[in-house]
C-alpha cells in the first residue's frame, strides 16, 4: 500500500489512524457487536488488501482518516461493504459526511492526473486550509470540483409533484432536480428545470436545505414551491414518468439519508 504522505509499515503512527476504502460506491466497513466502523491501518495492513495510491482525507475528533481505491472486491471475515447511501442513520453524523468528502476526492483525483494546460502529471498539494492538485511545470492549480445542483419539492394544495427518471431503480419516484447552468441563479434554474423536464410554472421558491452529493460531484440545494400553473408534460429524455401523489398515495421514494427523501419528509408533515 503507497501513501502518499507517509510510508506504511508495522512501526508507523500512521497504523493507529483509519481507512475509508472504496469499491465503486460501496466503502468496506467492520462490522462489531452490530455497530459499524471505519477500520483502522492496522486492520487493514493485516488482511493484506491491495489498494491504490493512499490520500489524507481529514481529521476527525482527534483520530486522522485516510482513503483508496480498492484494486478488486474480496470478502474479509469480520468485514463487509456497505453502499455509501446505506451508511446514513448507521453512523454518526460528521463520520457520515466525513465518507462522502472522501469518496469525492479520491474520484476527483482519477480525473485530475495531468495538467489541463501543458500535460504533465499534477501533484497533490494539501495544505492546513486547502486540498488542490498543482503542476510543477507550469504552476496550474485545481481544486475539487463541486457542481451546484438544484432538487425542489413542488406543492400543488394536498400534493406533490413526484417524477421518475430513465436512471431509477424500478418503480422509484423523485423530486426533480438538476444542474445549475452558468449566468443562472438557483431560483432561476428551479424554473427552467421545471419548465424543461415537466412543463409547469412555479411560484414562492424558497430555500429548503442542501446536502453534499458526491456521485460524482454535486451540491445539492434544496427548495419548496407552489404550483402557479400549466399540465404535466414530461420531456421523455430524462424524465419518463410524473403525477400529483398526496400523502397516501406516494409511490416508491428515494431511501433515507438523501435530501430528496428529506423533502418529501417534509411535505408528508405538513399533511399530518
Amino acid at each position: 500500500m503507497d501513501c502518499e504522505f507517509c510510508t506504511i509499515s508495522a512501526d508507523n503512527s500512521c497504523k493507529d489512524s483509519c481507512i475509508l476504502l472504496f469499491y465503486a460506491d460501496e466503502l468496506l466497513v467492520k462490522e462489531q457487536d452490530g455497530i459499524i466502523l471505519i477500520p483502522s491501518m492496522r486492520d487493514i495492513s493485516l488482511l493484506h488488501i491491495e489498494t491504490t495510491t493512499v490520500h489524507y482525507s481529514c481529521s476527525l475528533n482527534g483520530t486522522t482518516y485516510y482513503a483508496a481505491t480498492l484494486c478488486e472486491k474480496a470478502l474479509f471475515a469480520g468485514f463487509s461493504f456497505k453502499k455509501l447511501r446505506q451508511l446514513s442513520g448507521h453512523i454518526a453524523d460528521d463520520c457520515f459526511e466525513m465518507t462522502y468528502r472522501a469518496f469525492h476526492i479520491i474520484n476527483w483525483l482519477k480525473t485530475n492526473k495531468f495538467c489541463g494546460c501543458c500535460g504533465k502529471v499534477m501533484q497533490v498539494m494539501r495544505q492546513p486550509q486547502e486540498f488542490s492538485v498543482q503542476c510543477p511545470a507550469c504552476g496550474h492549480t485545481v481544486y475539487p470540483r463541486i457542481s451546484p445542483a438544484i432538487i425542489v419539492a413542488v406543492i400543488k394544495e394536498n400534493e406533490i409533484l413526484l417524477a421518475r427518471s430513465s436512471r431509477f431503480p424500478p418503480g422509484r419516484y423523485s423530486v426533480i432536480a438538476g444542474f445549475v447552468e452558468p449566468g443562472e441563479t438557483l431560483e432561476t434554474c428551479v424554473r427552467r428545470e421545471l419548465q424543461e423536464e415537466v412543463g409547469i410554472e412555479v411560484a414562492n421558491i424558497e430555500y429548503f436545505g442542501n446536502q453534499p452529493w458526491p456521485f460524482p460531484d454535486s451540491l445539492m440545494i434544496a427548495f419548496t414551491a407552489q404550483y402557479a400553473g400549466g399540465e404535466i408534460t414530461i420531456d421523455n429524455d430524462e424524465i419518463v414518468a410524473a403525477d400529483w401523489f398526496s400523502a397516501t398515495t406516494l409511490p416508491k421514494i428515494p431511501p433515507k439519508g438523501s435530501i430528496a427523501r428529506q423533502l418529501i419528509e417534509w411535505f408528508l408533515d405538513k399533511q399530518s
